[in-house]
């Protein structure tokens, strides 16, 4: 594959979780089998997490039974907060990724899976052995990956450290996470220029989020650092209901887009069927 085509994750997940108004099933059915025919390299569909957490990830097996995934190359990855989650995911053949967000803020890793950090390697080292048993792989955020606003401490040794932690655990796929959307463009650059080549046979992620006015320095800083796999949601949708702050939102996919274009994106993503997955995100959320 040529070096500077990039992986564009699509999160339709992390886009609809925050939504107070329960968006129903056959509606995210839709949505998602408009955005199968895209040509994304993956797709965030759902999540494994009890329902009295996040509801509107409830019918989360419903969903994965009902999309169509039969003329797609477009990989389905889920995401789990423990092994019992991980267990219930591995059940299904259409999901190739099982995502796990490992906080390095100790207070966020509590708040938003119970678990510590140190409890959490645990369940890093569990759902890598059960991908493996399962023909699944396994991707890690690394989430308040920029900073983060809890008190703990936060430096880029500290993001090197558990990196490091993960890479020695077998894990091949690796994404910074912008939780709460902090992440400067010299944070990014400096990040991703110490990564990627340090650690070559391994696929770093960018999961940014953002506000209306600063996204392309920050997608130029990663994208220039050598970070080839970057998340995105059409219209910039979602956020983490777990962070401490008002739900800044994701990084807008049509953004992504824009700043990389067809020369970027491998050669089957179609812009017909783009536009009519962002059109009909329109009827999908509740909110907007």
């Amino acid at each position: 594959m040529n070096s500077s085509i990039v992986k564009i994750i699509e999160c339709p997940r992390d886009a609809m979780q925050g939504i107070k108004d329960f968006i129903p099933a056959n509606k995210k059915v839709t949505y998602i089998n408009a955005l199968l025919k895209v040509g994304f390299d993956t797709l965030d569909v759902g999540s494994f997490v009890s329902p009295s957490v996040i509801p509107q990830m409830a019918d989360t097996i419903e969903v994965l039974s009902s999309i169509d995934c039969k003329d797609s190359q477009t990989k389905l990855l889920t995401i789990v907060p423990n092994i019992r989650g991980g267990r219930q995911a591995a059940l299904f053949e259409k999901v190739h990724y099982i995502g796990y967000p490992f906080s390095i803020s100790e207070n966020f890793q509590l708040s938003n899976t119970k678990k510590t950090i140190t409890e959490s390697i645990v369940i890093v080292e569990e759902l890598y052995n059960l991908c493996a048993r399962t023909n699944k792989e396994l991707v890690v955020y690394l989430s308040m990956g920029f900073g983060n606003p809890y008190g703990d401490e936060y430096n880029s040794d500290i993001v090197y450290y558990w990196v490091d932690r993960m890479v020695k655990l077998g894990v091949k796929i690796i994404s910074l996470s912008d939780t709460i959307g902090v992440a400067t463009p010299n944070l990014i650059s400096e990040l991703f220029h110490q990564l990627v080549p340090t650690y070559s046979d391994i696929e770093f992620g960018a999961h940014l989020h953002t506000a209306a006015h600063n996204w392309e320095e920050k997608i130029k800083a990663a994208d220039e650092a050598g970070c080839r796999r970057f998340d995105g949601a059409i219209k910039g949708f979602g956020g983490c209901p777990m962070a401490k702050d008002n739900m800044i939102g994701n990084m807008p996919t049509e953004n992504l887009l824009a700043y990389f274009g067809a020369s970027r994106i491998k050669s089957d993503f179609s812009l017909d069927a783009f536009e009519k997955a962002f059109n009909l995100s329109s009827d999908t959320f509740p909110i907007h």
